[in-house]
């Protein structure tokens, strides 16, 4: 099945993919908060020769020291512009732009009742490459600047007890992200 080539009906318009991928945050914006590990899925639907999409969920964990956790879930798409023609190329390098929406979740470690929640938007932009393995399958890397638009929430210890805080207001928080990824292209759709 990998080995058979798609029947490519005009051009690569109308490409659609599916993918799984893995995902390191490599900083948030609080103090104390480790690199953020987590996996997600996407599928691509391809507009033109050189223009892609990708939709995509990740679920993303975090320490923050040993008191608190975050867990973000992010659900969103990207525009990728592709910098070669050639789409049978090895290496097929691309630049992207996007947007997503974000619900965070905050948890004291000693408490799991303790928590606070937050919705956001956010948008994005970075670079990445496809590297073919076959004419069907990829192997991507991506990295990316998320860029979140919403209400900030700090944990912070006071008299030994952890507490939350929520700022009204747009903060410019956010996360430097590397995805690695496997996709397969499923069908032309036109």
């Amino acid at each position: 099945m990998f080995a058979q080539d798609l029947k490519i009906k005009n051009g690569q318009g109308g490409i659609f993919s599916l993918g799984v991928r893995s995902t390191v945050s490599a900083f948030n914006g609080h103090d104390n908060e480790s690199s953020g590990f987590g996996a997600g899925g996407q599928f691509r639907l391809q507009f033109a020769d050189r223009v892609n999409s990708d939709w995509f969920f990740d679920y993303i964990t975090s320490d923050i020291g040993d008191l608190a956790s975050r867990t973000d879930y992010h659900i969103g798409w990207s525009v990728l512009y592709y910098l070669t023609e050639d789409p049978t190329t090895r290496l097929r390098p691309y630049l992207l732009a996007g947007h997503c929406f974000d619900y965070t979740e905050f948890q004291d470690n000693s408490n799991f009742t303790v928590r606070k929640t937050r919705l956001s938007s956010a948008v994005q932009a970075g670079a990445g490459v496809h590297f073919n393995l076959s004419s069907r399958l990829d192997l991507s890397f991506v990295t990316q600047y998320m860029l979140h638009l919403g209400n900030e929430i700090h944990a912070d210890v006071h008299d030994g007890h952890l507490e939350f805080h929520e700022y009204s207001g747009t903060s410019f928080e956010g996360h430097l992200l590397f995805h690695l990824s496997i996709n397969y292209k499923i069908a032309d759709l036109w």
